[in-house]
């Protein structure tokens, strides 16, 4: 009796014939090549989404320094020192007196309002479109990797159809592995397209913030080199004069 159970308990484990590495072994090349591309875009759909978040914190913190920092300087170009090189706000405010120093060198008589405003718009869509960058490859995994994931769905159905017909017998044994690996396939397609579609929307929603940040502080900027310094947003914290009373007036005299 001791000897059967010592004998038992050394034997190996039955070998797990329906595992995941199985399934991709029945399904050979196919299996694979839909595994490796599934990951490539899973991959790809990641990085693009902690380099985005990266991008955007940078923009959205330098938006607090705008507030607390630049309109608090003597002058625009005082301003414009304050603010990190090679940031957003900073390239507006880089090209707004670029294009005002451009101004007087123009022989053709366009608006100084209108060429600074042209100059700004075109600063904040350059901007705009480099915190786009990479956001279509997301909606594109979003749209196509479930239908990858139906392609090995369907070969793995095809697979179980054909070694139904050759043995003649559709005892699951037969069809577990060719139909398992085609619910495996289905499963790691929505896997690789829900969160490509939750990181699309996400960092969407984040770039219209930002746009809108940008915006509002282009047109300050439009405000301040238009009235030379006259118009400018009030910075948290800073004092705003009060207005000047309103004289007093003089009572009409009484007839008698």
């Amino acid at each position: 009796m001791l000897i059967e159970m010592l004998a038992a308990a050394g034997a190996e484990a039955p070998k797990n014939a329906f595992g995941f590495m199985e399934a991709l072994e029945q399904g050979g090349v196919i299996a694979y090549a839909t595994v490796g591309i599934l990951g490539i875009m899973s991959f790809g759909s990641f990085f693009i989404l902690f380099t985005k978040l990266f991008e955007q914190q940078k923009v959205l913190s330098q938006g607090q320094k705008i507030r607390d920092t630049f309109w608090r300087a003597g002058s625009i170009k005082e301003g414009a020192a304050k603010l990190d090189k090679n940031t957003a706000y900073r390239q507006i405010v880089d090209d707004g007196i670029k294009a005002q120093e451009e101004h007087a060198k123009l022989t053709d008589p366009v608006e100084a309002h209108d060429w600074l405003h042209g100059s700004l718009n075109r600063s904040e869509a350059a901007i705009n479109a480099k915190l786009a960058g990479g956001l279509p490859f997301l909606a594109t995994v979003g749209a196509t990797s479930p239908f990858i994931g139906l392609f090995g769905t369907v070969i793995g159905i095809y697979r179980a159809l054909i070694k139904i017909g050759i043995s003649g017998s559709a005892s699951i044994d037969q069809v577990a592995g060719p139909v398992g690996e085609a619910l495996i396939m289905t499963a790691l397609g929505l896997g690789v397209a829900v969160p490509a579609v939750l990181a699309y929307n996400w960092l969407q929603a984040r770039n219209k913030q930002i746009a809108a940040q940008l915006s509002a502080f282009s047109t300050d900027v439009l405000g301040y080199m238009a009235s030379n310094g006259a118009v400018i947003p009030a910075a948290p914290g800073k004092p705003v004069p009060a207005g000047k009373p309103a004289a007093p007036v003089a009572a009409a005299p009484i007839k008698k």
